[in-house]
């Protein structure tokens, strides 16, 4: 089985773009075709040309782009009932995109061609039978789907079959079984394809839908059975439950079973083009995924972590880095000792695992997160937490005093001087400006020996908050300057509590170079928010020493 070649056939940009919530442009589908091709799949499926005029521009710009590994395919419907084939309009659509390679989507179901074709059973295999003897007499490498095949071949398993052998005979390059539905189960995919092995000749394909999460199970099934090329998306995109996600196809392939698809060194890049592509698509990756999620290599457990300081293999299935990926160690309530050793030796500070200070440490994390604190999701926070337990440690400002005031109108009114109005008899304020509402914020902070007393205003009060304090740092460390906010989180962690709950805050900065997320936590989000931010200055300020040292 190690000496087989399976080919990879992506489909994200048409089967892909149908999940609900993606809409590529002209330009995101060209920077998914360039991903597609650092990848190194076989085949990169373009879209359906004779669907829309934007599917039409994306193969003439396409055309352009020197891919360096796969063939793109236009895909397309066969020949219409009772039409010509030279003159139907998805066969000139097909050829007008000039690709090396066509899909066809044909009926290899029995009531599909009768109920939703309205069609005979032979006129359809003429359909396909024309249409692929057609597009191969123009030099395309044809690539046949026939679909619901599964079901149809459950159904009649004769037709089914014959389908296939129409277009091999007609002279179809791969031919494709799809479970359309999504609905059959792994034995039956290998048991069917084990059986179609032996009625065809040519090379088989699986095209696997996801509606009951068997899509990539269902597509290694077919491999095993005799499939030669499999088909999929990135991250499983697709229409209802999506398709079979490639990422995990071609992880398995390589890593499981010792099969040939795409080079190690691309393998490496799954995670950054599963990644990017996401992006691309706008839609925020699962980090569960396997293999290339945030989450895939993650370990909070204590005694999960000190098995993996002795065998990371005790609780990883491959090395995260073949994939792209890194173990992440979580600190929690659940955290033992191994998990703090482990996050100090990171930083490159070793604690005594039988020590005072890992076991001050320890009780303090699970003090603070019976509180509501949580440090798995503010790395930067916890890091802050070990340094500031280390007696040679200086942080570089403490907090003496902050007053932050949010005024409604005092600036505004009847007197002219704003845009509001307000109605004594009604007490109303109508605010008909963005600044009608003011937050002023003042702060004390000590560096070093001098105490600074700043003021800012902002648009609310933790961005005043924020600019007060920058205002009273900049002069001695320029670099805040570069630290941006990017996102602000607000979780109410006990909400029978109601406008007097606890909350967290967590904030998530950047600096253009790398991110980090800290976190504060208080029944007032005012102080909770002030934790969150001067920790995220802090941690900007300690790594910028580092980088100092270094």
């Amino acid at each position: 089985m190690a000496t087989r070649k399976i080919e990879i056939y992506d489909t994200t940009l048409r089967d892909g773009s149908q999940l609900e919530g993606i809409s590529l442009s002209v330009d995101d589908r060209i920077r998914i075709t360039g991903e597609l091709d650092l990848l190194g799949v076989q085949f990169i499926e373009g879209g359906f040309p004779a669907s829309n005029p934007k599917e039409a521009e994306f193969f003439e710009k396409v055309a352009s782009l020197k891919l360096k590994n796969a063939k793109l395919v236009a895909f397309g419907g066969t020949r219409k009932v009772g039409a010509q084939t030279e003159t139907d309009d998805n066969m000139k659509a097909l050829l007008a995109a000039n690709t090396p390679a066509v899909c066809l989507v044909g009926k290899s179901s029995d009531i599909q061609v009768q109920k939703v074709l309205e069609t005979s059973l032979e006129e359809n295999l003429s359909m396909i039978a024309d249409s692929v003897s057609y597009l191969k007499s123009k030099g395309k490498i044809v690539i046949f789907d026939a679909e619901h095949f599964f079901d149809g071949y459950k159904r009649n398993p004769e037709y089914a079959v014959r389908a296939l052998q129409v277009a091999e005979k007609a002279g179809a390059d791969r031919l494709v079984m799809c479970d359309t539905n999504g609905g059959t189960m792994p034995d039956e995919v290998f048991d069917i394809v084990t059986a179609v092995k032996k009625a065809t000749k040519a090379t088989l394909a699986i095209h696997a839908h996801n509606d009951t999460e068997l899509a990539v199970a269902n597509s290694l099934a077919a491999i095993r059975a005799g499939a030669d090329q499999v088909q999929g998306t990135i991250n499983g995109y697709g229409e209802r439950c999506g398709n079979a996600n490639l990422i995990s196809v071609i992880a398995n392939l390589k890593l499981k079973l010792g099969i040939d698809c795409i080079s190690d060194e691309q393998v490496a890049r799954l995670r950054e083009i599963s990644s990017r592509i996401s992006d691309i698509v706008n839609i925020p990756m699962d980090p569960q995924q396997a293999y290339v999620g945030n989450k895939a290599f993650s370990h909070k457990a204590g005694y999960h972590v000190a098995a993996i300081a002795k065998m990371a293999s005790s609780y990883q299935h491959i090395d995260p880095a073949a994939v792209g990926n890194d173990k992440k160690i979580l600190i929690s309530e659940l955290s033992g000792r191994s998990n703090i050793l482990y996050k100090a030796k990171e930083l490159g500070i070793e604690l005594s695992p039988k020590g005072e200070e890992i076991k001050m440490l320890l009780q303090e994390v699970k003090e603070r997160e019976s509180r509501g604190f949580q440090y798995e999701g503010a790395e930067a926070s916890f890091e802050l937490l070990i340094r500031r337990s280390q007696k040679n440690y200086k942080r570089p400002f403490e907090l003496v005093d902050f007053m932050v005031m949010v005024e409604r109108h005092r600036r505004y009114g009847s007197n002219g001087n704003g845009n509001g109005t307000y109605k004594k008899d009604a007490s109303i304020f109508t605010l008909d400006d963005k600044e009608a509402l003011l937050a002023e914020a003042t702060v004390k902070v000590r560096v070093g020996p001098e105490v600074f007393h700043t003021a800012a205003e902002g648009n609310g009060p933790i961005n005043a908050l924020d600019q007060a304090l920058r205002k009273a740092l900049v002069q001695f460390y320029p670099s805040v300057a570069n630290v941006k906010l990017t996102d602000y989180k607000v979780r109410i962690i006990d909400e029978s509590s109601g406008t007097g709950s606890t909350v967290r805050v967590i904030i998530e900065s950047s600096d253009g170079t790398h991110d980090w997320r800290t976190m504060g936590c208080s029944q007032n989000i005012i102080e909770a928010s002030w934790m969150a931010l001067a920790d995220s200055l802090e941690y900007s300020l300690v790594h910028a020493r580092e980088a100092l040292k270094r």
